[in-house]
């Protein structure tokens, strides 16, 4: 890789450029990789299937494991190759991994059209949280090596394997019972939930759209116990979060 031969000198004018473009899909795309910051992750990737090209840290002292791809540099450089506000200690330049699907996963979530960052890192951080392996994305909803979903998983990524693909071609194949989730569909608190199977969360804005929602054997619930109406309806990932904890009680 080309890169490689740039990461091996100095943080040069050319190498920021590069590195402050990653903040954007097509130049993560064309370079193959993107960035991981704050020490307490980074840590991390030695054991996750993650490759990094590079650490740039304000302390190289601070990490056990010794490697010539950990280079010093200075607070003032950490800032300008940061995506953080108030940069923390290190950023690791990583590489994309293989767009890949994980087979005879025994719950996974689907997301259909995702927008929000947050939400998508927030929805990582519960299936790590749940032991859920997979979650497959329809090819429009937000990059999963974006900086801001990178951040707000705070390393879940590095556990979940995270697959896009169309997913009409991909619920017609699938063999077992598809749940989505409306405002309309059954209270989650009545369903009885198989021993494998697939749980759609849609956009933030439009929900599951029409072309996904004909693929789903059954809607689900969170019905409303409070009398306030004020509130039309839950945001994506607190529901995730609500339907995840209690499909888990149930177990």
């Amino acid at each position: 890789m080309i890169l490689l031969k740039i990461f091996t000198t100095m943080l040069t004018a050319h190498t920021i450029k590069i590195l402050q473009s990653l903040d954007k899909k097509k130049y993560r795309q064309k370079y193959n990789l993107f960035l991981v910051e704050g020490n307490k992750i980074i840590k991390e990737l030695p054991k996750s299937a993650y490759q990094f090209e590079k650490i740039y840290s304000v302390d190289p002292d601070n990490f056990a494991y010794k490697t010539e791809k950990i280079e010093q540099i200075s607070p003032a450089e950490l800032k300008k190759i940061s995506f953080l506000q108030h940069p923390k200690d290190s950023v690791a330049v990583c590489q994309l991994p293989t767009n890949q699907c994980l087979e005879n996963v025994l719950i996974q979530l689907i997301l259909d059209g995702i927008q929000d960052p947050g939400n998508l890192g927030t929805i990582i951080r519960l299936a790590d949280w749940f032991g859920i392996e997979q979650i497959v994305c329809s090819e429009d909803t937000v990059d999963v090596h974006n900086p801001k979903v990178i951040q707000a998983t705070m390393g879940s990524f590095l556990r979940v394997n995270v697959f896009y693909t169309h997913l009409e071609d991909y619920l017609k194949d699938y063999p077992f019972p598809i749940f989505g989730t409306d405002m309309m569909g059954e209270s989650v608190y009545k369903v009885a939930f198989p021993e494998q199977f697939s749980l759609v969360l849609g956009n933030e804005g439009n929900g599951i759209r029409p072309s996904t929602e004909d693929l789903i054997n059954q809607m689900i619930s969170i019905p409303r116990f409070g009398n306030n109406q004020c509130t039309e309806s839950l945001n994506v990932s607190m529901s995730a979060g609500i339907i995840l904890g209690e499909i888990f009680s149930k177990m």
